[in-house]
C-alpha cells in the first residue's frame, strides 16, 4: 500500500499537563507541528523535546480562525493529509491505519483531481469507563491544498480550492475528548457577536450565539436569536433546527412558559423525528413536571430508535441509562409495577454501580 504523508497541527497555550499524553497519540503520524499562541508554562519545551516543529506567534485581537489558518500555514507543503486536533484530544490507537486506509480505497465520484475532507467520530465527552457519551462525527481532516479556517469561534474548515471536494468517511478512527474544566470559554460570546455582526446571514454563526446564551441562563435572548436563525431562508439543516427547537423549549420552560415548551419540544421531534434527543429532552422536563403519561411515551419513542445521527451531536443522556429510567419512574407513578421493573433493569445494566438505580429497582421491585 502507497504510504501517505500525515501531518498533525494544532494550536496551544499553556497545556502543558496535555503535552505527553497528546504527543504519544500522535506519534502515529509523519510529523507533528504546533502553534504555540503565548504559553507562560514550559509548554513549547516539552513539546520541542517530544518531536513536535513550534512555532510561536502572538495573535491580536484573537479569533480562531486566524490562528487556525497560521497553524496551517506552518504544515509543509508536501504533506498528503492534515489533521487538526487539540491538545485536549486523544486518537484511539491504530488511527493512522484506518485514515490511509480510507483514504486510498476512496472511490472518487468526479474524474480528475478531488480534494477531501474526512469525517470520523467525535467523543465530546467519555463515560467514566471510557466509552463515548456525546459524540458526534467530526470534519478536521483535510488535503493540504484548497482549505482555510472560517469563523471567529466554532470555526470550521472550509473548500476554496477549484477542483470538486469528496468527504471521506474514516471507520473505526475515534478522537477523545479530555478537557480541562479549569478552562474558560468566557471570550466565545463576544466572538459569536462578531461572528453574527461579520456574516449576518451564517446560520452557523446565528445557530451557536443561541445556545451560547442558553449556557448562560440568558434564555429570552436565546429564544430571541434563535427565532431569527429558524426565519433565516438557508437555515435548512433538519438536525440543527431541531436542536435550536429545543433550545427554544428549554429556555421557554425556565421562563415559566409552559404551554410554549410542550410546543417547541413538539416542533423539535417533528423536525428531526429519526433523533433520540428532542424525546428525551422533552421527557425530562415532563418527568420534572410529574408528567408522567408524557414521560412514558416520550421515553418509550426513543428507544425505538436504535441508530445515531452520522452528522450531528448525539447527547450520552440519550443513549445511556436514561430513557429506560424514565420509563421505570413514570411506570412506577402510574402503577405499571411490571413495565417498572422491566426498565429499571434494563437502566442498571448500562450502570450497575449506580446507587440511585439499585435503590429504585429495590423500592420498584417491592411493588412488582
Amino acid at each position: 500500500m502507497t504510504r501517505l504523508k500525515i501531518c498533525v497541527y494544532a494550536i496551544c497555550k499553556n497545556e502543558s499537563a496535555f503535552v505527553e499524553k497528546w504527543m504519544d497519540s500522535m506519534k502515529e503520524s509523519d510529523l507533528v507541528v504546533v502553534t504555540d499562541t503565548g504559553s507562560t508554562d514550559d509548554t513549547v519545551a516539552r513539546l520541542r523535546e517530544k518531536g513536535a516543529i513550534v512555532y510561536i506567534e502572538e495573535i491580536k485581537p484573537w479569533r480562531f480562525d486566524r490562528a487556525r489558518n497560521i497553524s496551517l500555514s506552518h504544515v509543509p507543503e508536501d504533506v498528503d493529509i492534515c489533521v487538526c486536533t487539540d491538545l485536549d484530544e486523544f486518537f484511539e490507537p491504530g488511527w493512522r491505519n484506518k485514515l490511509e486506509q480510507a483514504w486510498l480505497n476512496h472511490r472518487p465520484v468526479h474524474k480528475g483531481p478531488i480534494s477531501k475532507t474526512g469525517r470520523y467520530i467525535y467523543n465530546w465527552s467519555l463515560k467514566p469507563d471510557g466509552s463515548g457519551d456525546t459524540q458526534f462525527y467530526y470534519f478536521k481532516v483535510h488535503g493540504r491544498k484548497g482549505f482555510r479556517w472560517k469563523c471567529p469561534v466554532h470555526e470550521y474548515i472550509e473548500h476554496v480550492g477549484t477542483i470538486p471536494l469528496e468527504m471521506v468517511f474514516i471507520e473505526g478512527m475515534v478522537l477523545n475528548h479530555c478537557p480541562d474544566p479549569t478552562k474558560s470559554r468566557g471570550s466565545y460570546l463576544e466572538l459569536l457577536k462578531l461572528g453574527v455582526e461579520e456574516a449576518p446571514g451564517d446560520t452557523r454563526m446565528r445557530y451557536y450565539l443561541g445556545r451560547e446564551y442558553m449556557y448562560k441562563g440568558e434564555w429570552q435572548k436565546c429564544v430571541d436569536t434563535l427565532l431569527i436563525y429558524l426565519a433565516m431562508p438557508n437555515a435548512q439543516w433538519d438536525e440543527e433546527r431541531c436542536a435550536a427547537m429545543r433550545w427554544i423549549a428549554k429556555s421557554s420552560h425556565k421562563l415559566k412558559r409552559g404551554k410554549e415548551a410542550y410546543s417547541w419540544y413538539y416542533k423539535a421531534i417533528g423536525e428531526a423525528p429519526h433523533m433520540r434527543d428532542p424525546y428525551i429532552d422533552f421527557a425530562l422536563m415532563c418527568c420534572g413536571l410529574r408528567d408522567w403519561p408524557m414521560t412514558y411515551f416520550l421515553a418509550g419513542e426513543a428507544l425505538k430508535i436504535r441508530e445515531k445521527s452520522k452528522t450531528f451531536v448525539n447527547a450520552g443522556y440519550a443513549w445511556d441509562h436514561t430513557p429506560d429510567d424514565l420509563c421505570a419512574v413514570s411506570a412506577y407513578y402510574m402503577d405499571m409495577p411490571h413495565k417498572a421493573q422491566e426498565h429499571a433493569q434494563k437502566a442498571l445494566r448500562y450502570t450497575p454501580g449506580n446507587e440511585r438505580l439499585v435503590n429504585n429497582l429495590k423500592k420498584i421491585m417491592g411493588t412488582a
